[in-house]
């Protein structure tokens, strides 16, 4: 696995640590539970549910080691710390595309933290990336797999 930081707000950390205790607390007790109850059905070569659970278990604890990984690689970014007025990491953007004249608002956050639907995109989506180090009145071209868009920046905020 690589070493490099991965960029994340603190409301993104949290999330992933949260998770990590949900996956160790709830889902591994869970899965050895029903590990040990198909174990009693006998034998093993033929046993659906066991395999199953061992498989859930496998998948768990790769999510698990995937999460650590990411936890102890992250850069956590306190985006109230931030100012300036060029878009970057943390930043919240207002942008007009300029065909359709639509409003668009967006934070930039972390691979892992991005939620189009509450206005959270990844530092490594397309659009993010024509973003970064744009200022406001800064237009940007970018390309989508449905073509490409024009957007204009109109306001760039650290909330």
């Amino acid at each position: 696995m690589s070493q490099e930081k991965i960029p994340m707000t603190a409301e993104g950390y949290a999330s992933l640590e949260r998770e990590v205790r949900r996956l160790k607390s709830e889902e591994r007790p869970r899965i050895i539970q029903a590990i040990a109850e198909a174990r009693e059905h006998g034998d093993l070569s033929e046993n659906a549910e066991y395999h199953a659970a061992k498989e859930q278990q496998s998948l768990n604890e790769a999510r698990v080691a995937d999460l650590e990984d990411k936890l102890s690689r992250a850069q956590v970014i306190d985006v109230s710390k931030l100012s300036g007025d060029t878009v970057k990491f943390g930043a919240t953007v207002t942008i007009v595309d300029e065909e359709t004249e639509e409003e668009l608002r967006y934070q930039i956050v972390g691979d892992d933290e991005a939620d189009v639907k509450q206005g959270r995109i990844a530092i490594s989506s397309p659009i993010a990336r024509a973003l970064i180090g744009k200022s406001v009145g800064d237009s940007v071209e970018v390309v989508t797999p449905k073509g490409s868009k024009d957007y204009e920046v109109l306001k760039v905020e650290f909330i």
